[in-house]
């Protein structure tokens, strides 16, 4: 029998040890007691965004909050995150629980009592800023989870460590930042943690229901700047220069043909996304020069090369073709998020006893990215999706947009989930 096979079947039986824990009837009581606070710290935070690696007073509201509950306090953490430190009044392990913190340049169109207003400059234009992706609601349901644990401490056996985490996002061009910054910083250790949990919030999943796949869950996620030069010249005679624009739209087109053509999908999903274009000042001018900025997602490392390969000899060949050149810079975001496969099976009977086995189902992965992958290339790591879905919403917003909306009443599973997951990871241990 293989390890997947046993990892399948210890799963399916629960990990007897595992199965035997049902809910702290007094720990799941305490977090219904707190809900109502939880969202409107949720609704602060939503009202009051702030970007990657600016997190400045949604940084100094967690610290405050820690800080009131007697949990020892680390600040400025990759430049803006916080980290909480609680011991149990039991020996054993480290646990970790991530929540990430920023927000998203993203003007809300929404119509809430609690709507953001905000404006800043991201890179160099003036845009609104959003808790487009649930961020928001992660930052609360930590914080709420940190008062539940503070208060029944002698139930902890080790040590609980909060990871508040900025620049999930991604760090502004030219800065460090998010879960690379927080682990070159030690996050991960003093004390050394023996594993991390972390969620995600859905708008396109049922409330009070938990979607959750051991292994590869989420993509890589590559940044990509295609850079074209071409040859300026009068927009009535395109004659006497070389287009950059045309070549970037064939270099587009080449780009999917990868996707249709050179990638081998049945290994897993991937995706080109050319998702901001520059070029030109005047409308009767062929500029010099054009700038793409896109993402590549893959599930497979493999396809990831070739992906890239390709890419590379598309952008060069095309332009070349056309008469212009074109060459590429690349940033790695994220690795696969893998969940562990020992950690996830382990885990599983707490999210079931929680949420009931019916509302806690197996998922397909996921085209997006998420940097609590690197969080998991250290140390075991189980990261599952929480139900947002606002009622009688059939075709949900998707996140990063700009109508992007949660259902509140999904955040007390968030609450209970990530309790219970600290209290029996440690208890077991």
């Amino acid at each position: 029998m293989n390890k997947t096979t046993l990892v399948a079947l210890g799963a399916l039986l629960g990990f007897s040890a595992f199965a035997q824990n049902s809910p702290d009837a007094g720990l799941m009581a305490d977090a219904e007691a707190i809900e109502s606070k939880v969202i409107e710290w949720r609704r602060d935070i939503h009202e009051h965004p702030e970007l990657s690696n600016r997190e400045f007073e949604t940084a100094k509201k967690i610290a405050a909050h820690l800080k009131s509950l007697g949990i020892e306090v680390q600040t400025g953490v990759a430049h803006t995150g916080v980290v909480g430190i609680l011991k149990g009044d039991n020996p054993g392990k480290v646990v970790a629980l991530r929540a990430d913190i920023d927000a998203l340049p993203v003007t809300e169109r929404n119509d809430l009592p609690f709507k953001s207003e905000v404006k800043e400059q991201f890179l160099g234009q003036e845009t609104g800023v959003m808790h487009a992706c649930g961020h928001d609601t992660h930052t609360a349901i930590m914080m709420g989870v940190a008062e539940l644990l503070a208060k029944h401490k002698d139930k902890i056996h080790g040590t609980v460590k909060f990871v508040f985490q900025p620049a999930e996002e991604g760090p502004p061009p030219g800065e460090e930042g998010g879960a690379k910054l927080m682990i070159k910083e030690g996050v991960l250790k003093k004390p050394d943690v023996d594993a991390i949990f972390g969620l995600h919030i859905n708008s396109g999943t049922p409330v009070n229901t938990i979607r959750y796949k051991a292994g590869g869950i989420m993509a890589s996620v590559e940044r990509f700047v295609v850079n074209v030069e071409g040859k300026q010249t009068h927009g009535s005679q395109p004659w006497g220069g070389i287009d950059p624009i045309l070549i970037s739209a064939k270099i587009i087109d080449g780009f999917q043909t990868i996707i249709s053509r050179n990638a081998p999908l049945t290994e897993g999903a991937a995706v080109i996304t050319v998702g901001k274009i520059t070029s030109g000042v005047r409308f009767n001018i062929i500029p010099e020069s054009a700038e793409m900025i896109g993402t590549v997602r893959t599930l497979d490392p493999q396809m990831r090369d070739l992906i890239i390969k390709r890419m590379n000899e598309v952008a060069e060949k095309v332009a070349d073709a056309y008469g212009g050149r074109a060459s590429i810079e690349w940033q790695n975001n994220t690795v696969v998020t893998f969940n562990d496969e020992e950690l996830t099976a382990q885990m599983l009977p707490t999210l079931q006893g929680i949420a009931g086995e019916e509302n806690v189902n197996l998922t397909k992965p996921t085209t997006g990215g998420e940097d609590f992958s690197y969080f998991q290339e250290e140390v075991p790591g189980f990261f599952y999706f929480l139900g947002g879905m606002t009622p009688g919403n059939k075709e949900p917003f998707p996140h990063h947009t700009p109508d992007f909306m949660i259902d509140e009443d999904g955040m007390l599973l968030g609450i209970k989930t990530m309790s219970q997951l600290a209290v029996d990871y440690l208890n077991a241990q």
